[in-house]
């Protein structure tokens, strides 16, 4: 069974000397450690820079190989750095992922340098972390990693189009960049299905930033501000989109075509929409 370890192996890299890191952050509203590596490279390298002091003892190694979470098991490798360790960060600066302001002195700061070894696997080489994800940091001697698909380019995945679309609510912030703009700008009416309940609710996407903008609501809130949704527990809501209308469509155009796919499926009697 190939593996990344033994891919380091091959490579020439002592294990002992790479310490393998796992980055999937979540912050609503704000891009995820994989956006931000796919849209904002450099500055992705920055966030790895400050870490917490808690974790100085697990990050003392040569190297870093690092990856990024998606929602569920999947791990993208997305380089391998030279990690040096410099001290306490000496001032106050923005942290790229959050936002918030990270006071001096109150995380560790490094020098990373990527490293050429494995670069031709950047975006293409995909892992099983395990079951740990909570051990975001963890010894390369002391696991395997197997691989589990090795795509030919990092290129992503064309928009499957609007009718195709299913979707996690766990997945907004991860979509394709092509895909996101295709959903900002449309609008129309769409189909949350609860995999708990099996439940349905019927809504409309009808604001400035289209489906992409409502379904990032219910991603920050759980909810989006229906009473039906505030009324279970919060869900990984399966989402698609039933029907799409044309920049000429009024707000009323599309109320009423909410009402209609209301009445088609029985969301209201049989599902969580509440009217």
């Amino acid at each position: 069974m190939l593996t990344f370890c033994g891919m380091l192996d091959l490579a020439g890299i002592e294990r002992k000397s790479v310490r393998l890191l796992r980055h999937q952050e979540n912050f609503p509203g704000r891009p995820t450690p994989y956006t931000l590596w796919r849209d904002a490279p450099s500055v992705f390298d920055t966030y790895q820079e400050t870490q917490s002091v808690n974790f100085e003892g697990g990050l003392r190694a040569p190297l870093w190989a690092s990856f990024v979470g998606l929602p569920g098991p999947e791990t993208l490798f997305v380089g391998l750095y030279s990690a040096e360790f410099i001290g306490l960060l000496s001032e106050d600066r923005v942290h790229p992922l959050s936002g918030r302001v990270e006071e001096a002195g109150s995380c560790n700061l490094y020098r990373l340098e990527r490293r050429q070894e494995l670069s031709e696997y950047i975006g293409r080489l995909w892992i099983e972390w395990g079951k740990g994800y909570r051990s975001w940091i963890q010894r390369a001697d002391s696991g395997s990693k197997p691989i589990v698909e090795l795509r030919r380019t990092s290129g992503e995945d064309p928009f499957p189009g609007f009718n195709q679309l299913i979707l996690k609510l766990s997945e907004i912030e991860t979509v394709p960049v092509s895909w996101s703009a295709a959903l900002s700008g449309t609008r129309g009416i769409y189909l949350l299905t609860c995999p708990k309940t099996r439940e349905q609710y019927v809504g409309s996407a009808s604001g400035e930033n289209g489906f992409l903008g409502r379904w990032r609501e219910y991603f920050a809130t759980g909810h989006g501000g229906n009473l039906g949704l505030k009324s279970r527990d919060p869900s990984d809501y399966q989402i698609s989109i039933l029907e799409t209308v044309g920049s000429s469509a009024s707000l009323d155009d599309v109320l009423r075509l909410e009402v209609r796919w209301k009445v088609k499926l029985m969301s209201s009697e049989l599902g969580l929409n509440r009217n």
